[in-house]
Parts: C-alpha cells; structure tokens; sequence
C-alpha cells in the first residue's frame, strides 16, 4: 500500500495530520470523499517530500483511480480538484478555522501543500514550520540560483509570447475563467451549476465523424456503400478544439470536474448514468443520432431543390411568426450559420446540446454560453431574470462567419421547455 495514502505512526502524530484530519471532518468538507483523500495525499506528501510538487499523472492514478493511460490533455480532474480543495480550504479557514494555530494552503501552479503557524496578531507565519527532516550537509546553490533565474527568465517570455501569439477573444477568455469572481461567478453559476453538483462531473462528447479516403489525397463523409474497413474517424473541426478549450477554462474556475469521450466511444450506459454536454451536429457527433434528445429544432438534412442534402435545423413547432427551419449559405466560404443551442432536464440528469450546423456554428454557441454577458442576456430571455437558475430551453441561433471565424451570433428564436 502506498505510503502517502495509509500513512504511518510518524506521520500520523505530527500537527499537520492533526490539523488535516481535524479540517476533513469538519462540514466544509463533509461527505467530499475524494477532496478529502487529495487532502490527506497532499499532506503525507509534504512530510516525505517536503517543498517538491508532485506531478499530475501520479495524483491521477493513485488517489482519482484513473488508469495508466490517463492523459492530462484529455482529462482535468486533477486541476479542478485541486482549485476545488483550494477554496475549501479558504472557506474553511474564514469560518469554522478562522481560529485554528496552524494553517493549511495549496498554493496556485503546483500540486503540494504548505503548513504554517499563526503569529501573535493572527497573520500567516512566512516560514513553513518543522514538518521537515533535519537539513542536509551544507552545499554550494549558486548553481541553483543560476538555473532558476535562467527558469524564470524562460518564463517570462513564454507568457509573453502566450499573451501576444494566442487570438485576443481566447485570451479574454482564459482570463476570465482564471478571474472568475463577484457577478460573472454568480451568473456562470445559474447556467454551468447543475453541472457542477458531484466530483465526477459530466460527460463533455465531443464530435468525430466517419471519414473515408486519406488526408494527403482528399477525405470526404463515409456513405452507406462505402467500405467500414476504412473508416477515418479521429477527425473534428476547429471550431470543437476552440470549444472543448472554453469549456475546460470555464469549469476550471468554477472548480468543478469534468470528463471528455469523442462522440463514437459514448455508451448508452454513459448516457443513462451521467450529465451530458453534447459539442458538434449530429452530422459528425453520430450519437446525437440516436438518442432522441431536442424537441423543437432538430437537424435533417434537405430534399429541397438546389439544396439536397444540405444540413438545416427544422423548426418542429413553430410559434407565430417563425420560420419552419434555419439553413446556413450553401456556397463557400461560409458567411453564415445557425447553431442549436438546447438544454433539456429529467428527475435525475441534465444534457446540454451546443450543436452548429457546421464547426463554426459550435463554436459560437459554446462561446456564447461561456461568456457571462451572453447569458444574462439568455437567462433573461429564458428566466424573465438573470438571477435564477436556467430553465430547460431550446434556441436557434444565428452566426456571422468571417474567414473562418465566427465574429457575431443573435438568438433568432427561443422555445421554453417542460421538464421531462
């Protein structure tokens, strides 16, 4: 067994486990299981290994359970858990501990955690106090001193090159998610919470369609008649990467979990066990093909002339003065597109539907609900008010396109649901 889970008499005594088991049976952390085992993983840690950062992959596999192939890329549980146990630990510490002797912090950019005492005036010590082993022989560290300001001067002009190489709308959004505080926490809250209610987090399915043919001569959409032997499917378009990155950096800063599958590797059991948030139009997220999940705006392709087989979003109940369906410009290069923006609740769980008629559509409709304006322009639309939770609803909305990026988006029409 793993010494930094069952720990060991030396450890057990010291006043950091103390104030660690003293901390996870308090009601901040009541009934969070796995933010108590990070906790108490941390702090072994810091005894054995005091000051070193333990890496992500290690974290992952022996406190989370995920398996050897667990990809940091693919999977941010560490990450949220840990801004997770970070302000639990500041809530705890403004509350029930706001008298306790020693404190306990896990500073921002690394997974370790830091023990201090309180001084006189109850301010936090500077120094780590004795949790550390007796010091080693004294060395030489201009070497070290050396390496890290070499470090830091790499960073530096890493950040720099981040802020100025990375598109100025993704930036804002990476801010914002790393800042989220006050109204933006609050209305982000009313849309994203239902998703937030467990450690697991839901299932984010992204799309990967059926391709056929090779990238250096040409792929195109996998027909019923073509050969399932040669089937390209680890494809998808920009607009889902862009997507997935907004939605990572939103529940990041709403310290919450989630978990990502491409579309073909989605269960049934998957999808009768969990929250789903759906990215990409059943024309390349397939699984959107099966499961009967919208309502009032579903995606068919057209028999029309000049139109045949185009994708449009058909209006399944149109209220006066609608139209019976959305239809993107057919002609290249897209100038145009609608997107189905769709959230529809049972008794147990919440599927969320961010579908473009194509890439840059989801694009739109997911930066549309990771900007905390454009949902209080929803909530408002959808509630009558911005400070209640979001009701299930399905909306149509339409995308302005310029050299492949989506610049504009307005909802065109909105259907209020009943809760199935």
């Amino acid at each position: 067994m793993l010494m930094s889970v069952t720990g060991s008499a030396r450890a057990a005594n010291t006043p950091l486990m103390r104030q660690v088991e003293k901390i996870a049976a308090s009601p901040i952390l009541h009934g969070s299981d796995a933010l108590c085992r990070l906790l108490r993983y941390l702090a072994y840690e810091a005894i054995e290994n005091p000051g070193a950062s333990i890496k992500e992959y290690r974290i992952a596999t022996e406190v989370f359970g995920r398996s050897q192939e667990f990809d940091p890329k693919l999977d941010s549980t560490v990450r949220v858990q840990t801004g997770r146990l970070r302000s639990k630990l500041a809530e705890y510490y403004n509350t029930l501990g706001s008298r306790d002797e020693f404190l306990i912090e896990v500073p921002k950019g690394a997974y370790l955690l830091l023990f201090h005492s309180r001084n006189d005036r109850g301010n936090v010590a500077p120094a780590v106090v004795s949790i550390t082993p007796a010091p080693a022989q004294p060395r030489n560290h201009n070497w070290m001193i050396l390496a890290g300001a070499a470090l830091a001067v790499v960073a530096g002009f890493v950040l720099l090159w981040a802020r100025y190489a990375t598109p100025a709308a993704n930036w804002r959004t990476m801010l914002r998610a790393e800042r989220i505080q006050g109204s933006d926490l609050t209305i982000l809250g009313h849309f994203w919470g239902t998703f937030c209610k467990d450690d697991d987090g839901p299932i984010v399915v992204y799309s990967n369609a059926e391709f056929i043919g090779r990238p250096e001569s040409g792929m195109r959409y996998l027909q019923p008649s073509d050969p399932k032997n040669a089937i390209l499917d680890h494809y998808t378009g920009v607009g889902e990467v862009m997507a997935m990155h907004d939605i990572d950096y939103v529940f990041s800063g709403l310290h919450s979990a989630l978990r990502v599958k491409r579309g073909r590797l989605l269960t049934f059991d998957d999808a009768q066990s969990n929250d789903l948030i759906f990215v990409g139009s059943p024309s390349e997220n397939l699984t959107l093909r099966d499961l009967p999940i919208t309502q009032d705006f579903v995606f068919r392709r057209s028999t029309a002339p000049g139109h045949s087989g185009d994708l449009t979003i058909v209006n399944v109940h149109p209220q006066p003065g609608e139209p019976p369906g959305f239809m993107a410009n057919p002609e290249l290069p897209v100038r145009e597109d609608y997107a189905v923006m769709s959230m529809i609740r049972n008794k147990r769980h919440t599927v969320l539907i961010l579908a473009g008629a194509s890439t840059f559509g989801t694009q739109a409709a997911v930066e549309f609900v990771c900007n905390p304006d454009r949902l209080k322009e929803l909530l408002q639309r959808v509630n009558g008010r911005s400070d209640q939770n979001i009701q299930p609803f399905e909306a149509v909305l339409r995308v302005t396109v310029s050299k492949g990026v989506p610049i504009a988006s307005k909802i065109e029409t909105l259907h209020i649901l009943k809760v199935s």
